[in-house]
């Protein structure tokens, strides 16, 4: 067993290595780039002895796990993800510090916690030898995750007692249901024809902005006053093949997030949308995904109050995560991270000393946990 870092040891290395991740733009038109930073994470972990990383690959999407060599079920499994939303200007992979925030793309989403991640993983392996603790590092989170977590639980055949999934909630609130997903992608064909004598063609936005009209009013009837917990669609992509000003095009297409709660179902959800956007429009499926329902461990909650001072909430989460291919096989997950904000935007952010707290929070449950 080695001597434990200070608070402020832990703060200075939590900060350096968000920023040293942040600086590498994972993203998913960056395979070289996502190459990298695994690397990174790599180099990270292979000073640890008794650790064996396991790699894996699926459909050019890779995933590591780490962990104790032979310990191919932990007790407690962490996971996070490396890849970011992609923005168009690559300069604006890079971070700043002001206001006690470490602003920068990623930094809550998630590379703050995955640096957390890799501490704690650290400090648990140096006290605890040979610990029932594994980590997961995928790089497909803001895709879907298929390939990532959902390829290692449903191909491979990982398993654990427990998974702790730093990417939803809060410092003090935590995750006990999130909203399914559906991203579609509508599509449509029409007439071609010069842009001055429209009535010889068949003008396919014309079509597509009629369904989608009637979609964002179809989602209107579910809106509750008061809170968000009901279905919402988003129109997050429109656009066809044509370039040319004064043509009118022959095919538009177009992207909806769709997001719903319990008990709506994806196939109730796909029937509606269905029904609303008529036959006349192609839809295929990118992703797909259940409402979850979390059961977090009332020790996780009481140390969340000790070393927070303040009261844990279980909250519902409007959007999704990785845990969706865990729970499915019955294991407990435990979401809540560190203060963050502006999530998938140039100024991103993650709170400092949110992060130190978050750090005490895992090592301190991990160690009650682990060492029983």
């Amino acid at each position: 067993m080695t001597s434990q870092p200070s608070s402020q040891n832990i703060r200075e290395r939590l900060v350096a290595l968000t920023r040293d991740l942040i600086l590498i733009p994972s993203i998913q038109s960056r395979e070289e780039d996502r190459a990298r930073c695994f690397d990174f994470i790599k180099n990270h972990l292979e000073s640890l002895e008794h650790i064996e990383l396991r790699e894996f690959e699926h459909k050019t999407i890779p995933s590591l796990i780490a962990a104790p060599p032979g310990c191919h079920k932990p007790k407690i499994l962490m996971c996070g993800h490396l890849d970011v939303i992609q923005h168009p200007d690559l300069s604006s992979y890079r971070s700043h510090i002001e206001d006690g925030r470490i602003y920068g793309p990623g930094a809550g989403d998630m590379k703050g916690a995955v640096a957390i991640l890799l501490e704690v993983f650290r400090s648990i392996h140096s006290q605890i030898p040979n610990a029932s603790l594994g980590l997961a590092i995928t790089s497909d989170e803001e895709i879907g995750g298929e390939c990532g977590v959902g390829y290692l639980f449903r191909d491979v055949g990982v398993r654990c007692s427990m998974a702790m999934i730093p990417d939803g909630g809060s410092l003090n609130k935590i995750t006990v249901a999130e909203k399914g997903i559906l991203h579609l992608r509508l599509s449509c064909q029409g007439k071609s024809a010069h842009a001055a004598r429209p009535w010889l063609g068949e003008n396919p936005i014309d079509k597509m902005m009629s369904s989608l009209n009637a979609l964002r009013s179809s989602f209107q009837d579910y809106v509750q006053e008061g809170h968000y917990w009901y279905p919402t669609c988003s129109i997050t992509v429109v656009g066809t093949e044509n370039e040319t000003t004064n043509r009118i095009a022959s095919d538009a297409y177009a992207v909806i997030d769709v997001r719903f709660p319990n008990p709506e179902t994806v196939s109730g959800m796909l029937t509606k949308i269905k029904n609303v956007i008529g036959s006349d429009m192609e839809l295929e499926i990118i992703i797909s995904a259940e409402p979850t329902t979390l059961s977090p461990d009332e020790d996780y909650q009481r140390i969340i109050e000790e070393v927070t001072g303040k009261p844990a909430e279980q909250i519902r989460d409007d959007g999704g995560s990785d845990a969706r291919f865990i729970s499915v096989y019955g294991i407990p997950v435990m979401i809540s991270r560190p203060l963050v904000g502006n999530l998938h935007s140039k100024d991103e952010w993650i709170d400092i000393e949110s992060m130190v707290q978050f750090y005490d929070i895992y090592e301190k449950y991990l160690l009650k946990k682990l060492k029983n």
